[in-house]
């Protein structure tokens, strides 16, 4: 039987034994907008749009460990020339990120977070379009892993091509 008056061994581990720690803090809404500048004319033509899809992430530290993430999702469907709709959500994030490498936290901030938020950002696109009365709009998930993994190569070559390029001096 185990003594009570002793400390439970896992209450004094300090928090670096634990591990990284992550934790969401908040998640809401920053920024909606809907249009449909080209209704009802639109909804009088074959709905076979061409749709487009815009994305973007920022990152704002707010304190110790805390930062908050905003993914812009921005969709433009075209019928030819005409814009059918117009819709941005801007799905924000605070997130808690404890101590870990550099390397990990840039992944957790350009990616894990946005993956995190897409779903949210999904849904209400989905719910604009349809209060617009177009039809359902289902957006596919989006890989942010591999979306990061190739801005993180570019800005590496774009490192190694500044080292390699000649220093110019002026005359």
């Amino acid at each position: 039987m185990a003594d009570e008056n002793q400390p439970n061994e896992a209450a004094v581990q300090p928090e670096a034994a634990q591990g990284p720690q992550f934790s969401i803090q908040r998640i809401y809404t920053k920024d909606i907008s809907f249009e449909a500048p080209n209704s009802p004319a639109m909804f009088q033509k074959e709905w076979k749009p061409e749709v487009q899809l815009d994305l973007d992430t920022k990152s704002n530290p707010l304190g110790e460990n805390l930062y908050e993430v905003t993914l812009s999702v921005t969709v433009t469907a075209k019928i030819g020339e005409e814009t059918a709709f117009l819709c941005e959500v801007q799905q924000a994030g605070i997130f808690m990120i404890g101590e870990m490498p550099e390397q990990n936290k840039a992944q957790m901030i350009g990616a894990f977070c946005p993956n995190t938020l897409f779903p949210y950002a999904r849904e209400t696109i989905s719910n604009l379009v349809n209060r617009g009365t177009f039809p359902p709009l289902n957006l596919a998930p989006v890989d942010f892993n591999s979306i990061f993994a190739a801005y993180m190569q570019k800005r590496a070559q774009q490192a190694q091509e500044q080292a390699q390029s000649p220093q110019k001096l002026d005359a």
